[in-house]
């Protein structure tokens, strides 16, 4: 897949025409599929977390878990085995894409109810296993659902695909952060994760669902050539194989985009540096403004996720109307602007200095407690719905950017380059509040913001001269 449909002008259409246009089964396969991805990934983290605490296991012993999350930051290192194998009888009867999401979910299920047979309390060794199983599977289902999502519907629906997606993403998490939650105190945990498994056949009865795309006949990356260079030697078509798998997907990325590669590649992990870094401290933020546990969850887990999804939707809408590079551009500005609420909200409501320092126990600022929870639902409306646009938008330019014959390959690729800066720049964000207080940090992230603006307004002015330059002369 190329960006060429993002070169074409997009007619403007209403939200109805353009899920007539997707195909009301991709989009209801695409909500199933999106549930069954978002229903690992906390039992991976927060709801592990909490298990693990209330069996007695230390904070040392739970931090380690973390690492299991690891696999959705390198799953570029194996998704070219996604791109290129086919899986045994599977592949025949499914087609590879829909194959590869049922391998993993069949994975994922087997990995939690093992989970679910383990108690943390008297050893750590099965419930690890299963973290690690959960983990390199889930990231594996998503390897392989986003090359279906992909190749399965055009440019200009992609938008409105991921929008769908992440509303079923949302609602997995949500069962597997307060629905197992509540279960488990209700009853157990084993129980919990037993619902959560049996919830995952609703992604397996999207895979059946779901229309199996076709494969390209071309690859790309000099692929091609190679492969006809070396037939009749075993030797050879094992290395053909290899550069097919490994190589070819980023040299087709480079030979199509040459000198601008380097520049896309930056643009995506520069685009929401400043969500990951404002993120890592706004639990914090909150804490030292007084509010209550319940009070931050409330909002973030209801105001926050409805803003979320709106955003998100918003964005798909937007993007069928006028295309994915106007919502990206829109997208990098207000997520940049939206952190100024926080600003906002810490200038109007200060927090002690003194009882911010490290060892000193935190007393709460006294304050008129109505119009700060307005201003804190205030805050994080805004930051949720511009984080669900902005991420709706990046995930539809980056869907863009793939040839279809290694999209998962480089899908996985541009992913990982979205996810490292963020966590690696992250770690520095309790430094940063540290030495300049909320106010101050709150407007760096903002400016953090800025370099994304200008690197998809250069992004957008390369493709704008490209259009001219293959545009047909005129015949006047």
């Amino acid at each position: 897949m190329t960006d060429a449909a993002l070169d074409a002008r997009p007619s403007r259409r209403t939200i109805w025409q353009a899920l007539t246009g997707l195909g009301w089964r991709r989009a209801g396969v695409m909500l199933l599929l999106g549930f069954a991805a978002g229903l690992p990934i906390l039992l991976v983290f927060s709801t592990l977390s909490a298990w693990l605490r209330i069996e007695g296991v230390s904070r040392t012993e739970i931090g380690f878990f973390a690492w299991a999350g690891m696999a959705y930051t390198f799953k570029f290192a194996w998704a070219p085995l996604v791109d290129r194998i086919s899986l045994p009888f599977l592949d025949r009867w499914l087609g590879r894409r829909r194959s590869w999401i049922l391998f993993a979910q069949i994975a994922l299920i087997a990995a939690i109810l093992l989970a679910a047979s383990s108690t943390p309390g008297e050893g750590l060794v099965v419930i690890a296993l299963a973290t690690v199983l959960i983990g390199f599977s889930s990231a594996t289902q998503d390897i392989a659902l986003d090359a279906w999502r992909i190749d399965g519907a055009e440019d200009e629906h992609q938008a409105l695909m991921v929008a769908i997606y992440q509303w079923g993403y949302r609602i997995g998490m949500i069962a597997a952060g307060a629905g197992a939650l509540m279960m488990a105190d209700a009853t157990s945990f084993h129980f919990a994760y037993g619902i959560l498994a049996g919830l995952m056949l609703i992604g397996v009865v999207g895979v059946f669902l779901a229309p199996e795309p076709p494969r390209p006949q071309v690859l790309g990356g000099g692929a091609e050539v190679i492969e006809d260079a070396v037939k009749g030697n075993l030797l050879g078509e094992a290395a053909a194989w290899l550069y097919s798998a490994v190589v070819a997907p980023f040299m087709d990325f480079v030979l199509r985009y040459r000198w601008i590669a380097l520049l896309i590649l930056t643009l995506i992990g520069a685009y929401r540096l400043n969500d990951f870094i404002l993120g890592y401290m706004a639990n914090p933020f909150y804490v030292d403004m007084g509010y209550t546990l319940s009070e931050i969850a409330a909002i973030s887990g209801v105001y926050g996720i409805a803003a979320m999804l709106a955003g998100a939707m918003l964005a798909g809408i937007a993007a069928v109307r006028w295309g994915v590079y106007p919502v990206l551009m829109t997208g990098a500005i207000i997520s940049a602007l939206s952190a100024l609420g926080f600003t906002w909200l810490a200038m109007v409501q200060p927090t002690d200095p003194f009882t911010m320092a490290e060892g000193v126990a935190y007393t709460p600022w006294p304050m008129e407690k109505d119009p700060a929870i307005w201003r804190l639902t205030l805050a994080i409306t805004a930051e949720n719905m511009a984080g669900g646009w902005a991420g709706t938008a990046l995930i539809a330019y980056m869907s863009s950017l793939t040839n279809r014959a290694f999209s998962a390959t480089q899908y996985a690729l541009f992913s990982s380059f979205f996810a490292l800066p963020g966590k690696l720049f992250g770690g520095f964000s309790g430094i940063m509040v540290d030495g300049l207080g909320y106010a101050s940090f709150f407007t760096t992230t903002a400016l953090i913001g800025a370099p994304a603006v200008l690197l998809v307004w250069i992004v957008m002015r390369w493709r704008a001269a490209r259009e001219v330059a293959s545009a047909p002369p005129q015949i006047s």
